[in-house]
């Protein structure tokens, strides 16, 4: 397996060390075009090999034109959002949909059948703007799994609840029109509101709906970017992938809705394996439908943004 990620900054590095630490890959790609960043950053990976004593070959390039015949390509080049600035991830689309634009056109025809994860932010809007000029079949942005993750944690947290016995997705966007969908959401096995009744405990959702929106800001502020969290769900979504394990994963896939014209990548919970499986999406009440429906407009627009600003 020949997975290729393109982008090894603050976020990019740790997705690729986490993949290949999961021995996900047997070729690992990495490209990223500051001079020397990716070969220094190979070596490294190289030394971890030795640590692990597993048998990866690692390669590097400082065009996205070196990546070839890789089987998933991740992307998460571009500009990152600024600490201790408020700005929202929408406010990236001019400046990342000409470099995710680049970067689909270098290497669609150099990689025949490669499945792309978009992570550039904002991601769902950047994975239209890769099909858009990969025309590749299988296309899919992170979407909501980081959100979901970060839901679940906060969940754990508040309840004292082991992340085991907690389920439960967030859909919409990756950003402001995040959804907690609370009826995919069981604790121990219990809808949420009977948990919580029979418990005696207190959880104020718009709480956690915050909490899911805002952290990502937090962290920015704090320590300059988010890592881990986001290295260990991009890692989720591989295996998934590379395995074939067809689990229910938060990511975005694109969907028709009525009122959009194009199929338009918003998150929801889908399963996830070699193929882009079927959504939970029928099977939601119809406030969260609307919901997700309100978000993939908005992410449409944002589409159209990077789309109009491409030049």
């Amino acid at each position: 397996m020949h997975i290729a990620q393109i982008g090894t900054g603050r976020v990019g590095r740790p997705t690729a060390y986490t993949i290949m630490c999961s021995e996900l890959a047997d070729t690992l790609t990495v490209c990223d075009i500051k001079p020397g960043l990716s070969s220094a950053f190979a070596e490294e990976l190289k030394h971890v090999t030795a640590s692990l004593d597993i048998d990866v070959e690692i390669n590097s390039c400082e065009k996205d034109e070196g990546v070839s015949n890789a089987d998933i390509i991740l992307i998460s080049a571009g500009e990152p959002r600024t600490p201790g600035v408020k700005m929202s991830r929408r406010d990236l689309a001019a400046q990342n949909g000409r470099i995710i634009k680049s970067v689909s056109e270098a290497t669609a025809s150099r990689n025949p059948g490669a499945k792309y994860i978009v992570i550039s932010n904002p991601v769902d809007a950047m994975a239209m703007v890769c099909k858009r000029f990969t025309r590749a079949t299988f296309v899919i942005s992170t979407g909501t799994n980081l959100e979901s993750l970060r839901f679940r944690s906060k969940l754990a947290s508040t309840l004292r609840v082991p992340n085991s016995e907690i389920q439960g997705w967030v859909g919409g966007e990756h950003g402001e029109a995040a959804i907690p969908l609370w009826s995919t959401t069981k604790i121990c096995g219990k809808s949420v509101d009977d948990y919580v009744l029979s418990e005696k405990h207190v959880l104020d959702k718009n709480d956690t709906d915050s909490y899911i929106k805002d952290v990502s800001k937090y962290i920015v502020d704090k320590i300059g970017g988010t890592e881990f969290g986001p290295a260990a769900s991009f890692r989720d979504i591989t295996r998934a992938i590379v395995r074939n394990t067809e689990e229910i994963l938060a990511i975005a896939a694109p969907i028709k809705l009525a009122e959009i014209r194009e199929p338009t990548f918003v998150g929801m919970p889908v399963h996830l394996g070699w193929k882009i499986g079927c959504s939970l999406f029928e099977s939601l009440p119809k406030e969260e439908q609307a919901g997700i429906e309100d978000a993939a407009k908005a992410v449409y627009q944002t589409y159209l943004t990077a789309i109009e600003n491409r030049e």
